[in-house]
């Protein structure tokens, strides 16, 4: 079933800075629940049709265009997915995610776009603040904690603070 993505091929044609500029786009015209699904090449953005997309599997497309926009290794990926390496190559080459793979993508898709946010677009920021340990998150940094719900949920407390100057 189709995800809507670009196809595999224009993949590596989208620049990061298109895709986010795309999500940016998405979440100042209130397009849906869940306009972080820009960062993953979808066009659904309500509830129940991600709900739909996340139980078919996404595409590895999906899963591609995001990794090219928060600039990750596939290793990186491979290891915030818990999706071991022989096993990331055979989702290649079927072209399809796993529903619980597509889950934990979606959730850091949505982590990372609120870390996008907190940094108004800025690539390179958001990219350095995930990969940097915390003290407000005791010492854990953000793309670890990402790996739960709970560790996802803390992160996302602490950017919510952010926004609103708590900085306790």
């Amino acid at each position: 079933m189709a995800d809507n993505v670009r196809s595999p091929s224009s993949v590596a044609d989208v620049l990061p800075t298109a895709v986010v500029q795309e999500y940016l786009d998405a979440v100042s015209g209130h397009r849906g629940a869940h306009p972080y699904a820009t960062l993953l090449g979808l066009r659904t953005f309500d509830t129940a049709g991600l709900h739909r997309k996340v139980r078919e599997g996404f595409s590895y497309a999906a899963l591609e265009r995001f990794r090219r926009t928060a600039d990750l290794s596939a290793a990186a990926v491979g290891e915030l997915l818990q999706i071991p390496e022989r096993t990331f190559h055979r989702r290649k080459l079927e072209g399809r995610l796993r529903p619980d793979e597509s889950d934990r993508l979606l959730r850091f898709t949505r982590l990372f776009g609120k870390t996008l946010e907190l940094f108004e677009g800025d690539l390179a920021a958001a990219r350095s603040w995930l990969e940097r340990p915390l003290a407000a998150l005791g010492g854990a940094r953000p793309i670890e904690l990402a790996q739960s719900e709970p560790g996802t949920g803390a992160v996302e407390d602490l950017i919510g603070r952010l926004e609103h100057g708590v900085f306790t």
